[in-house]
């Protein structure tokens, strides 16, 4: 039998903020529990990948996330190179695009509505109960801690529409706050792994001052399950196979999904998530060939 000869396309580290370390790691596993399968693995960065004049491989897993990378491997995925996770994926998680297939697709969201960064009305403001705004960048990932911004009055937020404006980002989302517990998950489609934490209670979070704004966990009770098959549903939606995301658990019980990324770093579980993730890929590479 032929050696199953797979790329693999690392991420930029400006789009790991904060967790650098973590997806270099999840990354890492992955690659060497291919190896334990019996593949050959060659990896690169973003970079290297972008200027390459040739690839070769017909097999690729990648985290990229830059936008020029993310084309170039559509356009490899449109001529027959398999790819995991998909470069259409990818880009649907981009904050616009999520949110739109989110919401046409009936996934338990926050009430989210799209805008130009020139917007200045207040309708759209006026139409989302509860205390304060998340205002997040729409075409792309947080990058910065500003890419997501919370506002306690529609002042303040278009504040931050104007600021997003002059860092010339064309829309962005306007999301309702909602109060209760943050949990955080992880899972990977086609393999029943799902975990899921409070990421508080593990100081694992970007960034340490959202938790002032959400508050500490109350632990409500909730369908654990329940919170599985959605997220699953969800990713599936996007078209992601390697996916994470956080919800926020209300003292009834009902969960809202108010964020879903593709291949997060797994951080807390990937030990156990790297053979997963390896088991999939190995699976889905072979059966297409």
């Amino acid at each position: 039998m032929n050696e199953l000869e797979i790329l693999g396309v690392h991420r930029n580290r400006k789009f790991s903020p904060n967790h650098i370390g973590n997806d270099d790691a999840i990354f890492s596993l992955t690659a060497k529990e291919l190896e334990k399968l019996g593949c050959k693995i060659t990896i690169c960065c973003e970079d290297e990948f972008l200027h390459a004049e040739a690839v070769n491989h017909q097999k690729i897993f990648t985290m990229a996330r830059q936008k020029e990378v993310v084309g170039k491997l559509q356009k490899l995925e449109k001529n027959g190179t398999h790819v995991v996770n998909s470069a259409f994926g990818i880009e649907n998680c981009f904050r616009t695009n999520l949110t739109n297939a989110l919401n046409l697709n009936n996934i338990p969201v926050a009430d989210s509505y799209i805008v130009p960064t020139s917007y200045t009305g207040d309708e759209v403001f006026d139409s989302i109960t509860g205390k304060g705004y998340w205002i997040k960048r729409g075409d792309f990932h947080a990058i910065h801690k500003e890419d997501v911004s919370f506002a306690r009055s529609k002042e303040e937020a278009k504040e931050i529409l104007r600021e997003y404006a002059l860092r010339d980002i064309p829309d962005a989302v306007i999301s309702k706050h909602l109060v209760g517990d943050l949990v955080k998950f992880y899972g990977v489609r086609g393999t029943d792994f799902f975990f899921w934490f409070y990421p508080y209670d593990n100081n694992h979070h970007k960034y340490s001052e959202y938790q002032s704004i959400n508050g500490d966990s109350v632990y409500y009770s909730f369908d654990q399950s329940e919170l599985q098959k959605v997220a699953t549903e969800a990713a599936g939606v996007v078209g992601i196979d390697v996916y994470g995301g956080d919800a926020i658990v209300g003292k009834d019980g009902v969960f809202r999904i108010i964020d879903l990324n593709d291949w997060p770093s797994f951080a807390p579980c990937r030990e156990q998530a790297a053979g997963h993730i390896a088991q999939m890929l190995y699976q889905k590479f072979t059966s297409n060939n």
